[in-house]
């Protein structure tokens, strides 16, 4: 899983570089994102999760490129959700893999560096309760739900978020 993760940012380097090159940049480039509307079901999906689980949760829902598209605050969920949402969707999104994942990875691989640095990035969190938004293997968004009581929990309301809209990222 670490050999996959690593393979992952290698690959995303090579691929910068490439682009980087003047001739790689020529051209209009064409790519698949997150509406509003698709955005704004993904929310309401992983709230109406949360509340029939008995939760008040905040579930953010991010573009491609790490930009906030829509946040849904339930009523009664704490002040700290909505950061704390924000940052799952940001990881999910950033590092192209659950939240949660990432910090199973940090906790089963305690001395690598590359690791465990990944906290260490500015708006990252390393909490499950963030996923990414798939066409494919594409990573077109995120959601982040902060708020249940335990980050399992959120990461259930996430993916009932995401089934909402199973169909329209095919």
């Amino acid at each position: 899983m670490l050999k996959g993760f690593l393979k992952t940012l290698l690959i995303a380097g090579v691929a910068a570089a490439a682009l980087s090159n003047p001739a790689g940049a020529q051209g209009v480039v064409t790519v698949k994102d997150v509406s509003l509307g698709l955005a704004q079901a993904i929310a309401q999906g992983a709230i109406d999760q949360c509340r029939k689980d008995g939760n008040r949760v905040t579930a953010t829902v991010m573009n491609r490129a790490g930009q906030v598209v829509v946040v849904l605050r339930d009523d009664g969920a704490s002040p700290h959700t909505v950061d704390t949402s924000r940052r799952k969707a940001y990881t999910a999104v950033a590092l192209r893999r659950a939240s949660g994942e990432l910090g199973q990875l940090v906790a089963s691989n305690p001395s690598n560096p590359s690791l465990a640095g990944l906290k260490d990035i500015a708006g990252v969190i390393i909490l499950g309760g963030g996923l990414p938004v798939r066409v494919g293997n594409e990573v077109i968004g995120s959601v982040g739900v902060g708020g249940a009581p335990t980050a399992d929990k959120d990461e259930a309301c996430a993916k009932a978020g995401l089934d909402q809209v199973v169909d329209q990222l095919k």
